[in-house]
This record gives C-alpha cells, structure tokens and sequence, in this order.
C-alpha cells in the first residue's frame, strides 16, 4: 500500500499542506464572506421585520386605545343624552300631570256643584210633593179648615239637609 510508503511521506505531507492552505484561502476569502454577507442580511430583515411588527403593535395599540377612548366618550355621551332626555320626559309627565289635576279638580268642582244645585232641586221637589202630600192626607182626614199657606210655611221649618 503507498499510503503507508515511508518514503512518500513528505510528499503526502507537502500536498496535505498545499491543499489545505489552498481551500483555506478559498474558504476565508470567497465562500465565508459571502456566507457572513448572507447571514447578516437575514439578520438585518429579521431585526427589520422584527421593528416593523413593533411598530404596528405599537399603533394597534394606539389604535386599540383611540378605539377605546372614543368609545368611552360616545358611552358617557350616550349616558348624558340619555339623563338628559329622562329629566325632560320627566318635567314632560309631572307638567302634564298637573294640568291633569287642574283639569280634574276642575271637574270635580263643576260636579261637585251640579250635584249640590241638583241635591237643592231634589230637596225642593219633595218639599213640594211633601206639601202636596200632606194637603191631600189633610183633606182625607177632613180637616179642610187648615190653609195651604200654613202647610208650606210648617214644611219650612222642617227642612232636609
């Protein structure tokens, strides 16, 4: 086996030399840089991407918090709009409750003086049909002596309230 030739030992060794310096050379001044440019780009679009999706969060979170300021405010506008048109309805039903009341204690004063003048006309009617009574069991008694001015003036003096 040439390999394990003592005599080619340094041949074997000046080759072994020659070709490793030789894909040294190739590798630290052609491949590596290029692999090192390549890799520092990804890293430079990884730290890019890396910034620009902080960057959207942080107006996502802006946006999110716009978002929720301005529902705040609608919500607190909302609650005033609504305090307010509850107040107004409010103002709104007493008013008119009162115009009802009036209205009512006006009608109960118009009924309450109908049923008086018609309580008088009543009282006056069976005084008049008491009289008229009264002369008729006189005259079946036969006291025809007693005057009707006497039976109106003695149902006078008795009056119903």
């Amino acid at each position: 086996m040439p390999q394990l030739d003592v005599s080619t030992y340094s041949s074997q060794i000046f080759w072994l030399i020659v070709c490793f310096f030789s894909l040294y050379f190739i590798m630290a001044q052609l491949i590596l840089p290029k692999i090192g440019d390549i890799i520092e780009q990804r890293q430079n679009k990884i730290d890019d991407y890396i910034n620009k999706a902080e960057e959207i969060k942080k107006q996502a979170e802006s946006s999110l918090n716009k978002y929720q300021k301005a529902l705040s405010e609608a919500s607190q506008a909302a609650s005033k709009e609504l305090e307010k048109t509850q107040n107004e309805l409010t103002d709104f039903i007493n008013q008119k409750q009162k115009e009802l009341d009036a209205k009512l204690r006006d009608k109960i004063a118009t009924s309450e003086a109908e049923i008086e003048n018609n309580k008088k006309q009543a009282l006056k009617q069976i005084q008049t049909i008491s009289e008229g009574i009264a002369e008729e069991i006189i005259h079946k008694i036969g006291l025809e002596k007693i005057d009707e001015k006497i039976i109106k003036t003695s149902s006078k003096k008795v009056e119903i309230n």
